[in-house]
């Protein structure tokens, strides 16, 4: 069997939905499990889901908790251990909003080519207040150890100057899996950053809503990129554009940050192959998008975003046919 790696972007409640309808219809189209993965790369909302596919939640079962259909019952004995999300209220913050780091403005800015936007803006909100304590909790209650023993490669940002962390390749000390899951999740702005060994982290979507560079030279015969805040652009080719040439490409109807995540999201993909590694890579169409919406944080839409990621999977892999299947199966 080939070696797979997998790389989950970020995306909130639709882009997590969205990526469980893909992983369905890989293993029900391909045959591929994502439990298989040699390596799985999370941001974010993606971040969250690589850790319960390490915690051994099948993408079936995935898939149904978004249709709010019947669970196997290893998974319901998992799910149940979890508590309920629990999302506090933003508290309000008088006078002039002070940057939490403006050190990352400059990095995103000038210290980058492409600039880097995410990274501007993520330093240029005020810390955030909301605690991300609920995340953390949710995977701990799935992992009893601290950290799985598959790999598992969490993206976050430190604060202070925005630099990017992969916590599970990194030589950092993290006190467990929910940690870094939290620290990968906490939106700029609103959930409050994570302190790990003395440092403050925050989202890693601010660096890219992928990430999938950090597969790149790993020595697998494909890797799978699952990108929720990308899409609506042609398919991505041997030599994509960058960031730049793709905003400027879409029409003023797009939306400007999935014009972005995608040219991010071309460049890192052209470093996965120039290493020997094919991809394949899934991204919302059009018409899934319309379903997403513009809030990733609304799970009413979830049973619907989901079945819209598998119909569109199942159909690009039904097109690709062998050039795609053979090297998953």
């Amino acid at each position: 069997m080939s070696s797979v790696g997998l790389v989950l972007g970020a995306g909130g409640m639709t882009g997590s939905a969205y990526s469980t309808g893909v992983l369905a219809a890989l293993a029900d189209v391909a045959g591929w499990d994502a439990r298989d993965a040699g390596v799985i790369v999370g941001t974010s909302a993606g971040a969250g889901l690589g850790a319960t596919l390490r915690a051994g939640i099948a993408p079936a079962d995935h898939y149904a908790r978004n249709r709010n259909l019947p669970l196997s019952p290893e998974a319901q004995t998992l799910v149940d251990r979890q508590p309920p999300l629990e999302v506090g209220e933003r508290q309000r913050v008088d006078g002039i909003p002070i940057p939490a780091s403006p050190l990352m403005i400059a990095e995103g800015v000038l210290g980058r080519w492409p600039p880097r936007p995410g990274l501007a803006i993520s330093g240029a909100f005020p810390r955030g207040t909301v605690s991300t304590e609920s995340i953390g909790a949710r995977i701990r209650a799935v992992h009893p150890s601290p950290w799985p023993v598959e790999p598992l490669w969490i993206c976050s940002i430190r604060l202070k100057n925005g630099e990017r962390v992969v916590f599970g390749r990194d030589d950092i000390d993290v006190p467990d899996l929910g940690a870094a899951v939290e620290a990968s999740s906490a939106i700029p702005g609103w959930f409050a950053p994570v302190r790990i060994g003395g440092e403050d982290y925050v989202d890693g979507g601010g660096h890219s809503s992928t990430n999938a560079d950090v597969a790149a030279g790993l020595g697998f015969d494909v890797v799978i990129v699952i990108a929720p805040m990308a899409g609506s652009g042609d398919p991505i080719g041997d030599s994509s554009r960058g960031p730049l040439q793709t905003l400027r490409s879409f029409s003023s109807t797009k939306k400007a940050g999935r014009a972005l995540s995608r040219g991010f999201l071309a460049q890192e993909v052209a470093k996965v192959r120039a290493k020997g590694s094919k991809t394949l890579v899934f991204e919302p169409t059009a018409r899934d998008i319309e379903v997403l919406g513009n809030n990733g944080m609304d799970g009413s839409r979830a049973r619907a975003v989901a079945e819209a990621g598998y119909q569109s999977a199942a159909t690009q892999l039904e097109r690709d046919g062998d050039n795609v299947l053979r090297h998953l199966t």
